[in-house]
């Protein structure tokens, strides 16, 4: 039989606690009507996460980002990218990914956002670390007790 402070907890948990994805499934989503969204998210474990934008009329693009959901701070970087603007054609997502997985597979401490942004530089374009307000989708479902401060992801629609 449960107690009275238990179920007052469980009530103000349910009162105060984000919506939140389920699965890393629930974050795959178009947010741009049909041309527009994020996709392939992945635990790439101990707080980190990523995922890929992805981009699509009269012109395509395909962007990374990796969270530290610890921190909030999101390394940003495009590997593809045809007709969006002046500059010319590229795919580099192949080798991109090599240098992500070649970072992932060593010690967290020497695999910073700023040392693989570094060797990002030299593969892909618009390369860039930020701190949003909000935590990602893939945070809150996966690791959601590092939030802090930053406001809670919610799924449209719940």
């Amino acid at each position: 039989m449960l107690r009275w402070g238990t179920y007052l907890a469980i009530a103000v948990s349910c009162m105060t606690a984000p919506a939140q994805a389920l699965s890393l499934g629930d974050c795959t989503r178009v947010t741009h009507i049909s041309h527009g969204g994020q996709a392939d998210h992945v635990d790439l474990g101990e707080g980190r996460v990523m995922w890929r934008d992805w981009w699509s009329q009269e012109g395509s693009s395909t962007d990374f980002r990796i969270a530290d959901c610890d921190t909030g701070r999101v390394l940003g970087f495009r590997t593809a990218e045809e007709n969006m603007n002046a500059r010319p054609p590229f795919e580099r997502t192949e080798d991109a990914m090599g240098i992500v997985a070649q970072h992932e597979s060593g010690a967290r401490v020497f695999a910073t956002l700023e040392r693989m942004a570094k060797d990002l530089e030299k593969i892909a374009r618009d390369v860039s670390i930020v701190e949003p307000d909000r935590e990602s989708c893939a945070c809150a479902t996966l690791y959601p007790q590092m939030r802090g401060d930053r406001e809670a992801f919610r799924l449209e629609g719940l």
